[in-house]
């Protein structure tokens, strides 16, 4: 039965508009890559965009009144919530003046019916290890400035991001969420005293603002049909890609942190050369 037929037979009497719109959503899940190639073919793409277009971003911080910090970010109708708890530890022997920055990224089962309950899917596993890399590469945090005493003392961040709602490029939009959380992060002031070997935090002095170094920024794009680059891809978009390719810009002058390749398909080079221009491009806009 062709879906034209089935569009008829579930919607008797409806309007032309009524089984038209049935029929293209029953062709996007039995075909899904023909339905994104006969969009691709006239320049632009299922949700309206063009293909270099990104999805509208919103970041809103300080809304988790017990946490040391925190974020909301939407990216599209991709939603994800970041909480900064910090900690007091001991340092590691061979860092005794170097704190502790642990990222983490859960995806439950809420936000995508691709997600299943249970432990971290491997996702977020992913994920997570691509969001530590990120911070860590660029150095956002030096690890230095989290020292309350060398070799007594340190502050460890936990930095838990939670994704309420998937519609794909969640790297994106967890890194920027986990940044502006640091940004919005105040630690007390905290003291080491020697004789009785505690920490003490200070009820009496304000709380201070973390001493970030570069803001990395992310643009990540998927690569479709060897050679057409997707900014911003969806949930939709993203089982449909040979590959994905992330780039890391530092937010203040533009500069080339790093480039990252996900995926069993490969880029060209111009394909690589248009995601790097494009998230410089994207990098400047976001600025202004």
């Amino acid at each position: 039965m062709s879906t034209t037929a089935v569009a008829e037979a579930a919607t008797p009497g409806g309007s032309k508009e009524e089984q038209e719109a049935l029929q293209a959503s029953i062709f996007q899940r039995l075909h899904p890559r023909a339905y994104l190639e006969r969009f691709l073919a006239e320049g632009f793409r299922p949700d309206g965009r063009a293909l270099d277009a990104w999805r509208e971003v919103s970041v809103n911080t300080g809304s988790i009144s017990t946490a040391d910090g925190s974020a909301l970010v939407r990216l599209g109708n991709t939603t994800v919530v970041c909480g900064v708890k910090a900690e007091i530890a001991e340092p590691e022997l061979d860092a005794g003046a170097r704190g502790f920055l642990v990222p983490n990224l859960d995806l439950p089962a809420m936000c995508s019916p691709r997600f299943k309950p249970g432990p971290p899917s491997e996702d977020a596993q992913v994920l997570s290890d691509r969001l530590t890399e990120a911070l860590t590469s660029s150095g956002v945090l030096p690890l230095e400035s989290l020292c309350i005493h060398p070799g007594k003392a340190v502050w460890v961040l936990y930095v838990d991001a939670t994704c309420i709602n998937y519609d794909g490029n969640a790297f994106d939009a967890t890194l920027l969420a986990m940044v502006a959380a640091l940004k919005n992060t105040r630690l007390p002031v905290a003291t080491y005293d020697e004789t009785t070997r505690r920490t003490t935090c200070s009820r009496k002095e304000p709380r201070r603002p973390l001493e970030l170094g570069r803001i990395p920024v992310s643009a990540s794009f998927g690569i479709f049909d060897s050679n057409q680059v997707l900014a911003d891809p969806t949930a939709f978009e993203e089982p449909l890609l040979d590959t994905t390719i992330s780039v890391l810009l530092n937010e203040g002058s533009g500069e080339l942190i790093s480039v990252s390749q996900f995926g069993l398909g490969s880029a060209s080079c111009d394909a690589l050369g248009v995601c790097i221009a494009q998230a410089r491009a994207q990098g400047k806009r976001a600025r202004i």
